[in-house]
């Protein structure tokens, strides 16, 4: 009979942490207890509502969880868009997970964080490419990402437990709810221009519509968090994690205009954040026509998060050849993928 572990998801809401959780609830080798500020509904795990921001709290609420395996952190403080995320907090969040759940869980086995390609400096501004996981920290670079590998390093050492860290970028989900979602800003942003009678302008800069680019489909990240918290080699390790191919969206946009029936427009240059909230009386009218589930406009798309992707004017790509090299193998063609996601939106009448 095989091992059967126990893992905790700490910030199971979010659209990796759920992802991770139906995945490994899917799976008969794991028991999964997810960990949020509101418990999400609906869902096939057990899940616990907590303040990570509160030791206390969290240690209340966790005391009972003494056969945990595995945890994997996938939380993260509130943030916009734009602004720097607090390095303190966030670390101190980890800090509070592992230090309630490691003196009372003796099977503890591994402990996962997610990171990005914020991690190289992607946000800072043209940088080496491709990334590896080797590649020397960027001076500089406040994010959280270093404080809270740093702390989980000095923690594991003399531990029975490893540790181990996967660093994908703009992360897709066959998901409704999350906002920060590219395929769904783009189905919006392109049946918006369809009702005014536009051609399918690309928003960004040029140099971005040329550029190279990455993303991540959550399911596939899921399976390769999973891969790494239980393969022996992966102990102590960091992997970036992408679909595997790199794109441009020069090359995709008439795929998207072929698909929305549209013409190709123009390189517009336009900043969503600015443009897009406007338009609210052009998305009511769509969903009002073509019987959409009502959603409230100004949360079911995070336009600046638009800005944030088709801005940059350099390339942004990671390579996996490490996480192959030690055994994933699995990939995925984020054309093929972005035209799976308008599938779903239609199919769950979110666009029509």
């Amino acid at each position: 009979m095989s091992e059967r572990y126990h893992a905790i998801v700490a910030g199971a809401s979010g659209v990796v942490g759920l992802r991770l959780a139906e995945t490994l609830a899917a799976d008969p080798q794991w028991q999964v207890t997810g960990l949020s500020r509101r418990a999400p509904a609906g869902v096939r795990f057990n899940t616990v509502a907590v303040d990570l921001t509160s030791f206390a709290d969290t240690q209340a609420k966790l005391a009972h969880l003494t056969d945990t395996t595995h945890i994997f952190y996938a939380a993260r403080y509130a943030h916009t868009t734009t602004a720097p995320e607090p390095i303190d907090l966030n670390t101190n969040m980890l800090k509070h997970v592992v230090e309630a759940v490691e003196p009372i869980a003796p099977k503890l086995q591994h402990i996962h964080i997610v990171e990005g390609s914020k991690y190289y400096g992607s946000t800072l501004g043209p940088y080496k490419t491709p990334t590896h996981e080797s590649d020397p920290r960027v001076p500089n670079n406040n994010n959280f990402y270093y404080a809270q590998e740093d702390w989980l390093f000095e923690r594991q050492r003399g531990k029975q437990w490893s540790w181990s860290a996967s660093r994908p970028h703009a992360i897709c989900d066959f998901s409704t709810g999350f906002a920060r979602q590219l395929g769904l800003l783009i189905a919006v942003y392109a049946n918006i221009l369809k009702a005014e009678g536009e051609p399918l302008h690309f928003p960004g800069t040029a140099g971005n519509y040329d550029a190279l680019y990455q993303c991540t489909e959550a399911g596939l990240l899921a399976r390769a968090m999973r891969w790494m918290a239980t393969e022996p080699r992966c102990a102590n390790q960091a992997f970036n994690i992408t679909n595997g191919d790199l794109i441009r969206w020069r090359n995709l946009w008439p795929l998207f205009s072929d698909y929305f029936g549209m013409r190709l427009g123009e390189v517009r240059g336009i900043k969503l954040g600015a443009v897009m909230p406007g338009k609210v009386d052009v998305w009511q009218g769509v969903a009002s026509k073509n019987h959409l589930k009502t959603y409230t406009y100004d949360d079911f798309v995070v336009w600046p998060y638009g800005d944030f992707v088709f801005g940059p004017a350099y390339d942004i790509a990671s390579s996996t050849i490490k996480a192959r090299q030690f055994g994933f193998h699995e990939c995925m063609d984020t054309g093929r993928m972005f035209i799976e996601l308008f599938d779903y939106y239609r199919r769950e009448k979110i666009i029509p």
